[in-house]
């Protein structure tokens, strides 16, 4: 998922609004990283890119919620 998109789905919420939705993405997405490593480790993963493609969206949205505290906006 890129910045862009992210950006867009939140454009039209308020502040709480946005920074919940975000943070529920975030847990999604840590929790899917968790299951990833487990894979990993226990030698069933299969497409070992999917843990990169988690580890930057987890990176973007923590940098979007840094900027909506900042006030930078979205």
């Amino acid at each position: 998922m890129k910045a862009q998109e992210i950006r867009a789905s939140i454009a039209g919420l308020d502040y709480p609004t946005a920074r919940r939705e975000l943070e529920r993405r975030l847990d999604e997405l840590y929790h899917e990283l968790f299951n990833l490593r487990f894979q990993w480790a226990t030698r069933q993963l299969k497409n070992y890119q999917r843990m990169t493609q988690v580890k930057r969206d987890i990176a973007r949205i923590k940098t979007i919620l840094r900027e909506l505290e900042q006030g930078r906006g979205v």
